[in-house]
């Protein structure tokens, strides 16, 4: 859904509910003692038989009993005005959604966020992702037992420039967050790498970027033999994916951001335990953060090229796969001796890291499911961040930390290269289990040709497997937030 900003006056919005923020301990004021004197102190009485605490996270449903035309109204908790951030009112304003569409309200009006120290664009902006990001359902396959309870319209109420502003960059970031979602959600009978090539060629069109697929034969006549490698076993053959977005004025640089695309993941020869493979559809969450922050840029009319990469393959078993022992030539011209064929994500992003560093860009940012390693080391929610560059990854930190999407930046010792240094090849693709996150992104580093470079290990946060506040359990779109608030920081200055 679009948030919508609606001129008015807050309590004559004739609505299901309406949305009124409420700090702890606070008299109420602005829009809240309006709506309160209009229901004759119900309000706050509401709010003190229900000892409301106005901390984030808390929701409160109130009846107006027909005093106004709104039909009851969803009290969320802003949290104290000192140290306020911006991320509370994501969170805020995603409660109060889930909590008007549980009452059976179709219809919702809100008065406006408070200001964080960022200012008011930033308000709107963290409040309108925070409605849209949840109450995001995943519904393509359902024929029975659909949700009869849905929000059909929220809107802001207020006339602001800044409202609009920021309501509009919401907008952006949180669908292309939702982009990532459902391609994460797909099934990978419906989606794999020719069918995520065509759903990246469909955003290109319909977000005017510019779009390069090559198959499997381009792909060998390039040099990519990592990537056919991977997706040798399977009958759906491989795909790199090229999206660009061109700013409409002069660009001020090149970013790229790479993603993992393995639409789905057996372990190959290597093969998996059977428990929860189901899951291994999310291993292409990666190049959907990719291809949903790509399909957010042209709505947010960034100064910058962009270059989306996506390296999709299908990882499975059978008599044409890959196997352990083998030996793959890759773009770059090192060679790979093979330990496991269930480390593959880094052989396709081996190529596509070579790919994007010949481009020409400033800097690279790939995002993968790589490691159970990182989640080991940094839980479900917990992203390792790896960088060739510490300006770069203090760029990512930061804009993580706008979104409250954990990471933390992780070591790349020299010392245990020696680990990577393969037998009867350059290299391996396997240092063992013990500090797994950092082999990987110790040999991804081996392929970006002294572009600057960031690796991103997402295999916790990829997906949920319960509901948060933002998201419903699946696929979470982690990353493409973070994606968009650093080039949005960028050009900010």
């Amino acid at each position: 859904m679009q948030v919508e900003i609606q001129s008015g006056n807050l309590v004559e919005q004739t609505v299901d509910a309406l949305v009124l923020g409420v700090a702890p301990g606070r008299a109420l004021d602005g829009d809240a003692a309006v709506v309160d004197e209009r229901l004759l102190g119900a309000l706050k009485q509401a709010l003190e038989d229900n000892e409301f605490s106005g901390k984030v996270g808390s929701t409160l449903v109130i009846p107006t009993l027909g005093q106004i035309p709104a039909k009851r109204i969803v009290v969320t908790g802003t949290g104290d005005a000192q140290g306020r951030r911006a991320q509370d009112l994501t969170r805020a304003w995603g409660r109060a959604a889930r909590a008007a569409r549980e009452s059976g309200a179709r219809t919702v009006a809100s008065a406006a966020p408070p200001t964080v120290a960022d200012g008011l664009v930033a308000s709107f902006r963290a409040a309108t992702e925070g409605v849209v990001l949840a109450l995001y359902r995943f519904l393509a396959y359902r024929t029975v037992d659909l949700p009869n309870k849905e929000v059909d319209a929220f809107a802001f109420v207020d006339a602001r420039a800044d409202a609009h502003t920021g309501i509009e960059i919401g907008n952006a970031i949180a669908q292309g967050t939702c982009v990532a979602r459902d391609l994460g959600n797909m099934p990978p009978d419906i989606l794999y790498p020719e069918t995520l090539a065509l759903r990246a060629q469909e955003i290109a069109l319909a977000n005017d970027l510019s779009c390069i697929i090559y198959d499997r034969e381009a792909l060998e006549k390039m040099g990519a033999a990592a990537i056919v490698a991977v997706g040798k076993g399977s009958e759906r053959d491989p795909r790199l994916i090229h999206l660009t977005y061109k700013p409409r004025g002069e660009s001020r640089g090149t970013i790229a951001f790479v993603g993992k695309g393995i639409t789905f993941d057996t372990g190959g020869m290597s093969l998996k335990p059977g428990g929860g493979m189901e899951e291994m559809k999310f291993d292409m969450c990666g190049g959907g953060a990719v291809l949903g922050a790509m399909s957010a840029l042209p709505a947010l009319d960034l100064p910058y090229t962009v270059h989306g990469i996506v390296a999709g393959a299908e990882n499975m078993p059978s008599g044409t796969a890959y196997r352990p022992g083998d030996i793959l030539h890759t773009l770059n011209g090192k060679t790979i001796e093979i330990i496991s064929t269930d480390a593959e994500g880094r052989l396709v992003l081996a190529d596509a890291l070579t790919y994007t560093s010949r481009l020409g860009v400033d800097a690279m940012i790939d995002l993968a499911t790589l490691t159970g390693a990182s989640v080991v080391a940094l839980g479900d929610e917990g992203t390792s961040v790896f960088s060739s560059d510490d300006a770069l990854a203090d760029e990512i930190l930061g804009a993580a930390r706008w979104n409250a999407e954990l990471m933390w930046h992780m070591p790349l010792w020299e010392e245990y290269k020696k680990q990577l240094k393969g037998s009867y090849a350059d290299l391996r693709n396997s240092g063992g289990r013990p500090g797994g996150a950092i082999f990987a992104a110790l040999f991804l580093q081996e392929f970006i040709e002294g572009t600057p470079w960031a690796h991103l290990d997402i295999a916790g946060p990829a997906w949920n497997t319960k509901e948060t506040d933002l998201a419903p359990a699946g696929a979470s779109g982690h990353g493409v937030r973070t994606l968009l608030t650093l080039l949005m920081n960028r050009a900010a200055g």
